[in-house]
């Protein structure tokens, strides 16, 4: 339940379409629901302004179902994902729930409205876009559509070159790059707007299964750029979604209005 939430029920007691009682029941479930085998955190849009998201590896596909019920069980609520699912977890929580859609490894329901701003995901190489579509659909999760543009890795850099329009329209970038990360700071160089750098497991023996990438991200010259995980696409999509902020704050740089 977020702040929208809360509103919504205010509104519905006040106009006389819930009972008072309806809305105590409703807040009761606030901050959490303990289903045993976890307790899950209605609370947590209102305090971050993100949803809880459910992390599939670990949990029996029959728990991740019941936790995505839970969550979709508070009226007027935001957006439901669950992440990093196999094939059975993501088949059980979408027969309890059908209307989700499920992107990669990837689901969600009731994704949020559309937003206004620019997003752009770029990838190093064809090999990153896994990484890429967990951000993209966890951008599209939180109502922003943003453009994914793969394959611009630095050793054909003229790649890059080709979509610089696209970076300056950009409310934010996420540069998404294994092998030696170098995509990051170039990008840094050419942008701007909020640059989040996903540092991915693609990559040789030196590759360091990513580490390579993340030291490199880390320690780049170009100012400012924000570093999360290895293969952390969705920790990506989080980070442009705190940066930007509420929708209700409107769009930042480049967006149209």
């Amino acid at each position: 339940m977020d702040a929208t939430a809360v509103r919504n029920l205010l509104e519905e007691v006040r106009a006389g379409t819930r009972s008072p009682d309806e809305a105590v029941r409703a807040l009761q479930r606030l901050p959490f629901a303990d289903l045993g085998y976890a307790r899950v955190d209605h609370h947590r849009a209102l305090r971050q302004g993100l949803p809880e998201a459910v992390y599939g590896r670990g949990k029996l596909p029959a728990q991740c179902a019941g936790i995505v019920t839970e969550l979709l069980s508070v009226p007027h609520g935001g957006p439901v994902l669950l992440t990093l699912v196999n094939d059975a977890q993501a088949g059980a929580a979408m027969a309890a729930n059908p209307e989700g859609l499920r992107t990669g490894t990837t689901v969600v329901w009731r994704p949020a409205p559309p937003r206004p701003e620019q997003v752009v995901i770029i990838t190093a190489g064809t090999a990153d876009l896994p990484v890429a579509d967990q951000c993209q659909a966890t951008l599209a999760a939180f109502g922003f559509k943003a453009s994914l543009i793969a394959d611009c890795g630095v050793a054909g850099i003229h790649r890059l070159v080709d979509v610089l329009d696209d970076l300056a329209g950009a409310d934010a970038v996420v540069a998404v790059a294994g092998m030696e990360g170098a995509l990051a700071s170039v990008i840094g160089g050419l942008t701007g707007a909020p640059l989040i750098a996903v540092p991915t497991s693609v990559g040789y023996g030196a590759g360091l299964e990513g580490v390579t990438a993340l030291l490199a991200m880390l320690a780049s010259c170009a100012a400012g750029v924000v570093v999360v995980g290895i293969d952390n696409g969705f920790g990506a999509a989080c980070a442009v979604a705190r940066i930007l902020g509420p929708a209700d704050l409107g769009p930042t740089r480049g967006a149209s209005s």
